[in-house]
């Protein structure tokens, strides 16, 4: 008995020591394994929030960035997109870069309204003639002199991304004179140069986010819209409206912001990296918009019973005439440095 009771021991003894050195073993792996993700975590995260779907220009190239940074430096920085607003919509995204909720976003041009009113010498009808004219605004030292300005706000404009020109659609009538909008309900960005746009064709201009459209126009809530073909495709606003005239009449850029604080915590290697990347993805973007919008729109014509017109230049003469007195009371009211950029611009189209 007693040897029995020996023996036991013994074995309880074994037993223990051996337990003990499968525990010390599993903590030695899980002690290496904490020091890999130690080293994680020293990698950047970049959470860039954005509102329009992927197969967009600014979808594309949101992602053309993430992957370029992702790819260069070997996943040391990290740009996670967040598309079609599902962390903010667009009327929350500026307020939620400036809590460092997320540390990039790229707004429609016109939102920038709201931190300078420079800006909303954009959203002017027929500001531009093309695209090229539009590129060489946007990219060249008018649009980084602009972005600059954006410091006082403590935001960092990285670039100015290109979409294209915006078009007309409507779900009552073509519309292809000033009269033709005359009493029809119209959804827009908020933009108080786009409300006075539409309330002087006679329309009735009301600002809904850009995530909201397609249920408002399915719940005929509005008569028409305007936007760029590739958002007019991306959102099947074509399934929802009749007509659709192309006029040519507007750009959408977007800005693409960090937080300044965020930008200078960021190591100088990095801000390179980061800058280098926009530079890359903005070349591409300018190509890439514009073959999009156009092999888009043949898609709504093979696709859609949507009928397409296109203003001829009496028509866009008409539209123009209507816009005097916007331009007369924008010019009156603008700062000294907005009459000088559109002057600039003004010399731009002089050169053609």
């Amino acid at each position: 008995m007693k040897m029995f009771i020996g023996a036991s021991i013994i074995v309880s003894v074994f037993l223990m020591i051996y337990v003990f050195l499968q525990y010390t073993v599993i903590n030695q792996d899980n002690v290496y394994h904490d020091d890999e993700q130690k080293g994680l975590n020293k990698q950047i995260v970049i959470n860039f929030s954005h509102v329009v779907a992927e197969n967009t220009p600014k979808g594309l190239a949101a992602q053309k960035f993430a992957e370029i940074v992702n790819q260069k430096s070997d996943g040391k920085v990290k740009i996670e997109v967040y598309s079609n607003g599902v962390l903010y919509s667009d009327d929350e995204e500026l307020a939620a870069l400036r809590r460092n909720d997320v540390q990039m976003i790229a707004p429609s041009i016109s939102k920038l309204s709201d931190l300078s009113p420079t800006w909303q010498l954009f959203d002017l009808p027929f500001i531009f003639d093309d695209y090229s004219e539009a590129k060489q605004v946007f990219t060249g030292k008018i649009g980084q002199d602009l972005l600059s300005t954006l410091q006082e706000k403590n935001i960092k404009g990285l670039a100015l991304w290109s979409n294209g020109f915006k078009q007309m659609t409507s779900n009552t009538k073509p519309l292809l004179y000033p009269a033709d909008f005359q009493g029809q309900t119209f959804r827009i960005m908020p933009s108080e140069v786009i409300k006075k746009q539409f309330e002087l064709l006679g329309a009735k201009p009301q600002a809904v986010s850009f995530n909201k459209v397609y249920q408002s126009l399915e719940r005929q809530e509005f008569d028409g819209q305007e936007n760029t073909i590739s958002n007019i495709y991306s959102k099947r606003l074509y399934e929802l409206q009749k007509y659709m005239t192309i006029s040519n009449h507007g750009y959408l850029g977007y800005a693409v912001l960090m937080d300044e604080k965020y930008w200078d915590s960021l190591p100088e290697d990095v801000k390179q990296l980061l800058s280098d990347a926009m530079v890359e993805t903005t070349n591409w973007i300018w190509t890439q918009s514009k073959m999009m919008n156009d092999e888009q729109l043949q898609q709504i014509k093979n696709k859609s019973g949507m009928r397409v017109y296109y203003l001829n230049d009496l028509q866009k003469a008409e539209w123009k005439k209507q816009f005097n007195s916007l331009y007369q009371s924008f010019e009156n009211n603008a700062t000294k440095q907005t009459l000088d950029i559109i002057q600039q611009i003004k010399n731009i189209e002089s050169k053609k």
